[in-house]
């Protein structure tokens, strides 16, 4: 699993959902974005005014996958999640690169740009489980984006659970966790690798 960490944190405190995202055919990557910050602005800014950095991060991520591949685990055996700019991270990255991959794990995010910018996404994400969670009140994360990231998603062949929280705030709350956890033990359970 690579967990992606948001603005302002680590790669070591992202690693706490590892704790409640558990399975023992797991092993957990976090990588770690320079100055605690993968890019600079907003997610619905200006994609230009994010850049170097946007193109950066995702590189990095697809480097994660690509080790992770070399170790002879598959994309479809590998799950992604962050939370806030990580989950806009990887919100990003799966969509830009669609494969089957075991499951994403988006907790208050969504794709990356400004208002009307979000298209020309093409490929398949081959059924993916995403679960997505955000907070009607997120301070940071519109509604309408969650609605249009799950919908985008959708369009390009995920399975996505999108749950809004009334009065959440921007947080990760149990019901969210049990919702990931329920998509790995299903994708997980009766493996014998």
């Amino acid at each position: 699993m690579i967990l992606v960490h948001g603005r302002g944190a680590t790669a070591e405190s992202i690693l706490d959902l590892a704790t409640f995202l558990q399975h023992p055919h797991l092993a957990y990557v976090a990588p770690q974005a320079a100055g605690n910050t993968w890019y600079p602005y907003s997610f619905l800014s200006p994609t230009e005014l994010n850049q170097p950095y946007l193109s950066s991060a995702l590189l990095r991520l697809g480097e994660c996958l690509a080790e992770i591949e070399e170790a002879g685990i598959s994309a479809a055996a590998t799950f992604l999640g962050g939370f806030s700019q990580g989950a806009c991270l990887t919100a990003e990255f799966v969509a830009r690169n669609p494969r089957r991959y075991g499951g994403a794990f988006l907790f208050s995010g969504g794709l990356i740009g400004p208002e009307g910018s979000l298209s020309g996404y093409a490929g398949s994400l081959a059924g993916t489980p995403v679960f997505l969670g955000c907070s009607d009140v997120d301070p940071h994360i519109p509604i309408a984006r969650v609605r249009e990231t799950a919908r985008i998603l959708e369009d390009i062949g995920a399975q996505v659970d999108v749950r809004i929280y009334p009065g959440m705030g921007h947080t990760i709350n149990r019901d969210e966790l049990e919702a990931a956890q329920a998509i790995l033990t299903d994708a997980l359970d009766g493996r014998t690798d």
